[in-house]
């Protein structure tokens, strides 16, 4: 009897949308279902969305979804890539903690951030998140320089 081993692809939790990246590389932020979905009510409602991972301060450590435009990104930015259609942001220090888990974006019950599109809708954005192997962490070293 043969026995198979899990690429990195395949051991990511199944109800993430995307897997992988063109190259092979293992995504550093993906979506559920759920993610996706609200992601398309408010691309309905506002055009283009985009995210950025907040940090603290008024809404604790909530991903915060905002129109394309109106949150102006910089060097002190690091894009972790796309779900739904939308560019997923972090702050560069905030990556230099995080640069090693996989960040899986979902929905719960509750209300959204302060300044984030969900607000009024009593659901929310919220972040799951896992380290990533040692495998995917080899994979993605030199992606996303700090």
């Amino acid at each position: 009897m043969t026995e198979t081993v899990a690429t990195a692809a395949e051991t990511i939790e199944p109800v993430t949308a995307e897997q992988a990246d063109n190259a092979g590389a293992p995504l550093r932020v993906t979506a559920t279902p759920a993610a996706l979905e609200l992601i398309e009510e408010l691309k309905a409602d506002y055009g283009p969305v985009m995210f950025h991972q907040s940090g603290g301060c008024c809404d604790g450590s909530s991903p915060m979804c905002y129109p394309v435009g109106d949150f102006i990104t910089g060097d002190g930015d690091v894009h972790l890539g796309q779900v739904g259609g939308a560019d997923f942001f972090i702050s560069r220090s905030q990556f230099g903690v995080w640069q090693h888990t996989h960040i899986m974006l979902d929905v719960v019950p509750g209300r959204g951030g302060m300044f984030s599109l969900e607000n009024g809708r009593e659901k929310r954005f919220h972040i799951r998140s896992r380290l990533f192997s040692q495998a995917e962490n080899d994979a993605l070293a030199g992606t996303c320089l700090i």
